[in-house]
């Protein structure tokens, strides 16, 4: 039987994802036969854990589908098993980038990819708390229709499922590594009022995180798809295209790994940042790996405390370090893009020495750029006045630690890099 994991992260109340996603997971098993775990993992507080465990509890009994629903207490229990089991050095780091105090997008990504391995699961199919799924006819649009039948399967076999293919024939009897689509509705990142108040900031705030040497034409067609997803145009029928799937038409609330990507290398586990979880997007198309983008669009919203008095600074900063973060992501997106098929093993699988060692290698950056980020952050939120002109000075009394944890952060992606390939053989032993 094929047993796949169905995730949800999460740090907020989301009783109602809970329930709906354990309905996508019995669609999984009676649709296709599949052996669901469905794996909550929760990072809320004790009143909001409490509320989502009685939602567990009442979830009905369904054949094909086990719910696991793990505080974090229980999270970092097993990860020092695990990391005692791979027998790496500097455990307590290991277990740092694991599990955070902080909010790690990535982090809780990885943690479903080894808790899958350690269940046996063929596959990782990640959703999020503050989305939800389309209805057509009445009935929810399950992104799971399009990933399960052939994530890991050759392209070839998946070629006469789909509506079209668009991929080089060269990559026919490589697996199917990624399976994906976007959301509708609201921005994926909140910074919407921005736009509101000065669509010219906006720009140029929102243009900071392509790299620093593309024309201005480029950045500015990069600023008008930034953030959209797939628009606001609702579900209709289902199209499904095979290809080497684009990053930036697939959100990581709506996505699916086989587990030849994620049991290979992991997620960047930076905290405090948005954009963090989508290093694999790009790793599998540089790669040359296939995968299905479909149309099974989630719906997206945002939750009200990222616009509160504590938690806008919180959200501003994260943004703020997302654009820090692409200086260094940039370069290693190009190398892995000129490596291409240099990428893969003779077994088209992954290698993870190679990333390791173009991270490294980027730690070695000029970091001006960075400072030419900041500043311009600077002026645009000056320029925006309010709460925004406040949150200008706390960027400046924070200036350097920006810029060194921008570089620390890649430093600890390339040591979890590194030791994932142990990390991963523990989990499943």
């Amino acid at each position: 039987m094929n047993r796949v994991c169905l995730t949800l992260p999460t740090n907020r109340a989301c009783s109602a994802t809970i329930t709906a996603l354990h309905a996508e997971a019995d669609y999984a098993a009676r649709r296709f036969g599949a052996d669901v775990q469905l794996l909550i993992l929760d990072s809320a507080d004790d009143t909001t854990r409490a509320e989502h465990t009685r939602t567990v509890a009442a979830l009905p009994v369904r054949p094909g589908v086990t719910v696991h629903h793990l505080d974090e207490e229980r999270q970092r229990a097993w990860l020092r098993r695990t990391i005692r089991r791979a027998g790496l050095p500097d455990p307590d780091r290991l277990l740092r980038l694991m599990l955070p105090p902080a909010v790690s997008y990535g982090a809780c990504t990885n943690r479903a990819f080894l808790l899958a391995a350690a269940l046996g699961c063929r596959s990782v199919h990640r959703r999020d708390s503050d989305s939800t799924y389309q209805l057509h006819d009445g009935r929810p649009v399950f992104p799971v229709h399009h990933e399960l039948p052939w994530l890991g399967r050759p392209a070839a076999e998946a070629a006469a499922a789909v509506t079209r293919t668009d991929l080089e024939p060269a990559l026919a009897d490589r697996p199917v590594s990624l399976a994906g689509a976007s959301f509708i509705g609201e921005l994926s990142v909140d910074i919407g009022e921005i736009r509101r108040l000065d669509e010219g900031v906006y720009h140029d705030v929102v243009g900071l995180w392509a790299p620093g040497d593309w024309p201005e034409e480029r950045r500015r067609a990069l600023v008008e798809e930034s953030f959209t997803g797939a628009g606001t145009a609702p579900f209709t029928g289902d199209r499904a295209t095979l290809t080497r799937v684009d990053p930036m038409r697939v959100d990581m609330c709506n996505v699916a790994f086989d587990r030849a990507v994620y049991e290979r290398v992991p997620l960047p586990p930076a905290t405090d940042t948005i954009g963090s979880d989508y290093f694999l997007l790009h790793l599998v198309h540089d790669a040359h790996l296939p995968g299905i983008l479909h149309n099974r669009h989630i719906r997206n919203f945002h939750t009200p405390e990222r616009r509160t008095d504590t938690g806008f600074p919180a959200y501003q900063r994260r943004f703020v370090r997302f654009l820090l973060s692409m200086l260094y992501f940039h370069d290693v997106y190009d190398r892995m893009a000129a490596e291409g098929e240099g990428l893969l093993d003779a077994r088209h699988r992954v290698r993870p020495d190679r990333v390791v060692q173009f991270l490294r290698e980027s730690t070695a950056l000029d970091r001006t750029e960075n400072v030419w980020r900041l500043d311009r952050v600077d002026t645009a939120y000056r320029k925006l006045g309010g709460r925004y002109a406040a949150f200008a000075d706390r960027l400046t009394a924070e200036r350097e630690e920006l810029l060194d944890q921008a570089e620390r952060d890649i430093e600890d992606f390339a040591h979890l890099a590194e030791s994932w390939p142990a990390l991963v053989e523990a989990a499943r032993t």
